[in-house]
């Protein structure tokens, strides 16, 4: 069937000074025009093959909103209520997904229902209710739950665990709440956040859960675990993994270090204290860790209770080449990560709910990391002689 449109009206529009797209623009009435015509054509193809006789019975009208503001739309009824509309369906009220791609664009980037409605209603000339912003966002958790419980690679030669802190609305009260990060790096080099989780306050106990999640995802495997230095953590790991070795991260030990050292005295002490962490050999860095104890022992002597007793998880890395020590000798990889979160959602000073909060930051990430906007990247870490895997464990080759 030949669909013809009047364009007399669009003309006039146009004459009249009104702007082509927009809201309140002239495409506005040609698109109403031209959906209107498709339905008409649609019903009659649908009468033709319907064999009961059946026939139009007037029009239902209902507000379609689209890119170009929104006008009234006429839908062809028949008598017997079967004819279901393909291009303008029953429930539908938007004329195409445009606006929800910008509302979930925006919800990704931190913003409010408030927010989105206005940028909507600036933008498109259309008014949405905090409801229908809902309703749209909803669409996204489960793509959400169903990136959480994802397989998972059976083995990673390095993972980052590290965690931020938000305030997330509870019981009328905000309160803060740490929010567990794992990033892994897989055989090929490329990296990939493992999970997202939230919880009470950052603990030992609590990443046991996330680290029993890893596994039950199928991560049979891990060589290195990067973590800062939380009471516990290297244990909660080897509970689930017991053939990892856990790196504690320099540069959180060095500044917790110089916390304990006289103002006066910081910048001499961090100048010598690199000879013990930019050593050759771990004996080397023993050798000069005792040097610095001889000079500094009995003036910052929790300095180096704190280095004696964690030395067997601070100089794991002196056992592997160069570029492998780069990576896993600070948690850095995964505190970029961090700070785009941070961007995403510095225009929220709380979270009204816990899934609020994972939903915007998972969310949030996808959409950066597809836009090309994540600084993280997805990208390879740089020439990394990486040991190779077999079902049976690392081996050397």
């Amino acid at each position: 069937m030949k669909i013809e449109v009047d364009v007399e009206q669009f003309a006039q529009d146009i004459k009249a000074g009104k702007g082509i797209g927009g809201a309140d623009g002239a495409l506005s009435s040609l698109i109403k025009q031209l959906t209107e015509a498709a339905l008409a054509a649609e019903i009659d193809s649908h009468l033709a093959q319907d064999l009961n006789k059946n026939r139009k019975n007037g029009y239902a009208t209902k507000t379609m909103k689209s890119d170009h503001g929104k006008f009234e739309l006429d839908v062809p009824r028949d008598r017997n209520g079967s004819f279901e509309p393909q291009i303008v369906k029953k429930n539908q009220t938007t004329m195409t997904d445009e606006i929800e791609k910008k509302m979930l664009s925006l919800y990704a980037l931190g913003n409010s229902y408030s927010q989105i409605s206005k940028h909507i209603e600036d933008i498109y000339g259309v008014e949405f209710s905090k409801a229908a912003i809902s309703a749209v966002t909803d669409k996204i958790i489960p793509m959400l739950q169903e990136w959480k419980t994802r397989p998972l690679e059976a083995a990673y030669p390095f993972i980052f665990l590290d965690a931020i802190h938000y305030k997330v609305k509870e019981d009328g009260h905000y309160i803060s709440k740490a929010f567990y990060t794992v990033l892994g790096v897989r055989i090929d080099g490329r990296k990939e956040v493992l999970g997202l989780y939230l919880g009470e306050s950052e603990g030992a106990k609590f990443w046991l859960q996330v680290l029993t999640d890893l596994h039950n995802r199928g991560v049979q495997d891990i060589l290195i675990a990067s973590v800062d230095g939380l009471k516990g953590f290297p244990e909660a790991i080897n509970s689930v993994f017991p053939d990892t070795e856990v790196q504690l991260c320099i540069v959180h030990q060095i500044r917790n270090s110089l916390r304990y050292v006289g103002s006066q005295n910081q910048k001499q002490f961090a100048a010598e204290l690199k000879a013990v962490y930019q050593a050759f050999t771990k004996e080397e860095a023993e050798y000069e860790l005792d040097k610095l104890e001889e000079k500094w022992g009995k003036k910052y002597l929790i300095v180096f209770q704190s280095w004696r007793n964690k030395w067997e998880n601070l100089s794991v890395y002196f056992k592997y080449p160069e570029d492998i020590r780069r990576v896993i000798y600070t948690t850095n990889i995964i505190e970029s990560v961090h700070r785009q979160f941070r961007t995403l959602t510095k225009n929220k000073g709380a979270f009204p709910n816990d899934e609020s909060l994972l939903n915007c930051s998972i969310w949030g990430f996808k959409m950066l990391r597809k836009n090309g906007l994540c600084q993280f990247g997805a990208g390879h870490l740089p020439s990394l002689n990486l040991p190779s895997f077999s079902m049976a464990g690392w081996m050397m080759l």
